[in-house]
């Protein structure tokens, strides 16, 4: 195949590449402000300078376009309590930071909330975006004789179960928000450390977030 063939090609993916990105802005966009069940697919369309068509060559439905949007938000999460476990000394601590702020955000913010109820689907998102991080932080705490994780993997996929079911049922009001204390001790349990080296960990002061 020549250069020039080739070209069209590539200018296609790109322009596809561009489109899709810029839905997904849009849909961060209109979805931060509203919810994503105000936000319209015409209004993430005309933000995005698509085709309202166009929209659904990229996403099948607005749910699925907003779990692009939250595989986002999740990511950019990630990155920002690493900026801030980063000063941390103790490789427990990061762990716990870490899903103490997880849980804080999926009670909190509009765009987690309204999506609690398809756990299977957030937890998967959640694993993916997050897992590189979350396994990595127990494995050095592991490393360090913090924690006592033999599979870290499977660690992190039982607690990003936990996180969803518990944090559904916050945000139905089935459970006050204070079980959230409660549910990160439990999960830190998880890693092998006791109930009374949990608690303190849980309980440490935690440095605000960067702004994301």
């Amino acid at each position: 195949m020549t250069e020039t063939s080739t070209k069209p090609k590539g200018r296609v993916a790109q322009r596809q590449l561009r489109n899709r990105e810029a839905l997904v802005d849009a849909g961060h966009r209109v979805m931060s402000e509203k919810g994503i069940d105000a936000a319209t697919m015409q209004e993430i369309a005309d933000l995005a300078d698509v085709g309202a068509g166009t929209v659904y060559s990229y996403f099948r439905s607005k749910d699925e376009l907003a779990i692009a949007v939250i595989e986002r938000v999740m990511r950019s999460l990630a990155l920002r309590i690493e900026a801030v476990t980063d000063t941390f000394s103790d490789p427990g601590q990061v762990y716990a930071f870490g899903v103490r702020t997880v849980m804080e955000a999926a009670t909190g913010d509009i765009r987690w909330k309204q999506l609690l109820n398809r756990a299977e689907v957030i937890a998967d998102a959640m694993f993916r975006c997050m897992g590189p991080f979350a396994i990595r932080d127990l494995e050095n705490a592991s490393r360090a004789g913090r924690f006592k994780v033999t599979d870290a993997a499977l660690t992190w996929k039982m607690a990003t179960y936990s996180i969803v079911g518990v944090s559904l049922a916050v945000t139905c009001g089935s459970l006050p928000r204070s079980v959230i204390q409660e549910t990160v001790v439990r999960l830190l349990c998880a890693t092998g450390i006791g109930e009374a080296d949990a608690r303190e960990l849980a309980a440490r002061p935690r440095p605000a977030l960067p702004k994301g």
